[in-house]
């Protein structure tokens, strides 16, 4: 079933046009080694089609115990990403001192899930900063959500963005499942949009991405594993446009430089003519229309771009 539903997903990203996916797996119990099992696999049989990378998701305190170090070193030995959800509590400098101190004894990339919470008291990317300053970390660290920025006062969150930008972390922003799940109150009109202060984290320089963090799922119910809608959702989401500017570069440019793939999202002279065409000519056109008449190239020759049939899940 795993295999079958990671397989669907991945029909749909190529065939939308993408060509990298970091994807974070869920550490719990019996299944983790069937996740793990699943994903080395299907990252073999994709290798020369998408891109995969596997970031570890448990919660911070499980790196405290002898089976957080054990997967740590198995995130070592597949060549992953060191990952985890920080939670606001009292011995939370303590885990993130941990978890820094395994990355760097191992040499791992860090990714964490921080502040996806309307809480205006929950500061775990300042934590997070602050630890990656302690331990002068010098790895590559994103930090995915941080909804609770946009519901702090301004002097807090630039307080906060001064030492996301000294500790050199990158923030990737989850805009339709942040919009759906934030402030979410049966009966209740949401009252804000639950994305983070894009503009302010892009205006102090800090590295900033868009992507889809949940696809038909319990947490966030539609989706389609394609790139183009995430933009789309995101400027409309979040006013970035007036003008869209290098907007662009938060699913192309960024997002392949955080991932270390420095050939992808870019076009240029001797990289591979590895692209999306759209009838869109200018951005209004482009981001008015789903653009299912879209040309992928893999390697300048176009590729079949029929999308799965849902059937394939049952």
């Amino acid at each position: 079933d795993l295999y079958r539903r990671m397989e669907f997903g991945l029909k749909c990203s190529y065939a939308h046009g993408t060509k990298a996916i970091r994807t974070h797996i869920d550490w719990v119990g019996e299944q983790s080694a069937i996740s793990l099992g699943v994903f080395q696999t299907i990252q073999k049989e994709w290798q020369d089609r998408v891109t995969l990378q596997a970031v570890s998701l448990v919660t911070l305190d499980y790196y405290q115990t002898p089976a957080g170090i054990t997967l740590a070193d198995t995130i070592a030995e597949i060549g992953g990403i060191l990952g985890g959800v920080a939670y606001s509590n009292q011995d939370l400098d303590a885990q993130l001192d941990t978890v820094f101190s395994l990355a760097k004894e191992r040499n791992l990339n860090l990714d964490f899930h921080a502040d996806e919470n309307g809480n205006p008291d929950s500061h775990c990317l300042r934590q997070i900063a602050k630890a990656a300053i302690r331990h002068q970390f010098t790895g590559k660290i994103l930090c995915g959500h941080c909804c609770s920025l946009a519901v702090q006062p301004l002097e807090e969150v630039a307080e906060t963005l001064k030492l996301v930008k000294a500790a050199g972390i990158a923030i990737v922003s989850l805009p339709m499942c942040n919009l759906y799940l934030q402030d979410r109150q049966a009966n209740v009109t949401p009252s804000w949009r639950g994305v983070t202060r894009l503009h302010e984290i892009k205006q102090q320089g800090i590295p900033v991405t868009l992507a889809s963090d949940n696809c038909r799922d319990p947490f966030y119910g539609f989706g389609d594993h394609d790139v183009l809608e995430v933009f789309t959702q995101a400027v409309r989401i979040a006013h970035l446009d007036m003008p869209i500017g290098d907007w662009p570069c938060a699913v192309t440019k960024t997002a392949a430089d955080l991932m270390d793939l420095p050939e992808m999202g870019r076009i240029g002279v001797g990289l591979p003519a590895d692209l999306i065409l759209f009838k869109g000519r200018h951005f209004s056109e482009l981001l008015s229309r789903p653009q299912h008449d879209r040309i992928i190239l893999r390697q300048g020759k176009p590729i079949d771009t029929r999308l799965p049939d849902y059937a394939e899940l049952d």
